[in-house]
């Protein structure tokens, strides 16, 4: 159970947060222990994936030992409502680990990310998804990234082409629906406005 904020003062609008790697974290105590309870519910719990969860009920693996970029969304009462983690492509990566049949030749160069780890919190609002997509390309272009990959479900791909950033699907194992694709994003500002008017917040609601 989320703990309860103690005073009303603590409410404020909606933001984007970049915690990066530990010390980003530290910083933000309680977003990121609801972030990783939040993991635990809808990886484990929802979506039953082989995965650990501590004795906290947070499900963190070991790529969240290797210092990634969190970009986190609050919801108005400063709790976690949705996130994403990434990671250089350069680096140990659970494209290169854990699903190299999907990777193309090449494709961890320097200036591309792995994403992973796409979490919305129970009950979030229904525009969290399209806030963490923006604040992935205001991560991305404020850091001078070239592109960002990816590993989703087939039926996904709508989905992102529906919240105005569409993906472009570099390779896919199995059929139909139920294919798994290795997709790419990339950062350019032309996703910028579309993705704002779906997520009703802007880039400069970033902290």
């Amino acid at each position: 159970m989320r703990a309860q904020l103690s005073s009303v003062t603590q409410w404020r609008a909606p933001m984007i947060h970049y915690l990066d790697g530990r010390a980003g974290l530290d910083r933000q105590p309680d977003l990121a222990d609801g972030m990783f309870r939040d993991r635990a519910a809808q990886f484990v719990d929802r979506l039953a994936w082989d995965v650990g969860v501590d004795a906290e009920g947070r499900e963190i693996d070991q790529y969240d030992a290797l210092d990634p970029v969190y970009v986190v969304a609050s919801d108005a009462a400063g709790r976690h409502a949705g996130s994403m983690r990434f990671l250089p492509a350069t680096g140990r990566t659970m494209i290169a680990e854990h699903f190299p049949q999907l990777a193309p030749g090449g494709w961890a160069m320097p200036g591309a990310v792995e994403c992973t780890r796409l979490c919305i919190a129970p009950g979030a609002a229904g525009h969290v998804a399209a806030e963490l997509l923006l604040g992935a390309l205001g991560l991305g272009l404020r850091r001078g990234w070239r592109r960002s990959f990816g590993v989703f479900d087939a039926r996904m791909e709508r989905v992102y082409a529906r919240l105005g950033w569409p993906v472009r699907v570099v390779s896919r194992s199995g059929p139909g629906r139920d294919a798994l694709c290795l997709g790419s994003w990339e950062f350019l500002q032309a996703p910028r406005a579309a993705l704002e008017a779906r997520a009703r917040v802007t880039l400069d609601r970033v902290a």
